[in-house]
């Protein structure tokens, strides 16, 4: 491993580009064999190695799971929904409110970090763990109450 290592490094050097060290890490994916790996060093420097790490707004896992990449996702859609409460309990209308669930928590959910690509890849509790941000949503924006006896409430009455 260390020549390929050393031969992407006279590579960069002949391109005129430096390897930052620090910012390298190493994953093995899949399982670790009884044999223990050596680490990778450049120019005596060990390159970290990490069990998860970000690419291109992805999180990716040396198991080749989605559990870290839907825990990021779900850490990031959550202060946007709490945000989205606060606009709610501001006045704001249900118009507004979906607007900003489009341009701002959407987004977070489908575009950004390439669902179609690892959609069909996720464990049914994955899926639904997505799902229920969204439905948190949609309950949010139209701002339905649950545990609630509609019956009892005037507004309904006239209905």
């Amino acid at each position: 491993m260390t020549q390929y290592v050393e031969s992407l490094r006279i590579w960069a050097q002949t391109n005129k580009m430096i390897i930052n060290r620090s910012k390298s890490k190493e994953v093995i994916l899949g399982s670790l064999t009884k044999q223990p790996i050596p680490c990778l060093t450049v120019q005596s420097d060990v390159i970290e190695r990490v069990t998860t790490f970000k690419l291109l707004g992805v999180t990716l896992s040396n198991d080749l799971s989605w559990e870290a990449h839907v825990n990021t996702i779900c850490a990031k859609v959550d202060p946007r929904l709490y945000y989205l409460k606060q606009l709610g309990c501001a006045g704001l209308s249900s118009d507004d409110l979906l607007h900003f669930y489009l341009k701002i928590i959407r987004p977070v959910l489908e575009y950004r970090y390439g669902c179609a690509a690892w959609h069909h890849g996720l464990t049914v509790a994955q899926s639904q763990k997505l799902e229920s941000l969204q439905k948190r949503a949609l309950r949010i924006i139209h701002q339905i109450v649950y545990n609630i006896k509609y019956k009892n409430l005037s507004v309904y009455k006239t209905v």
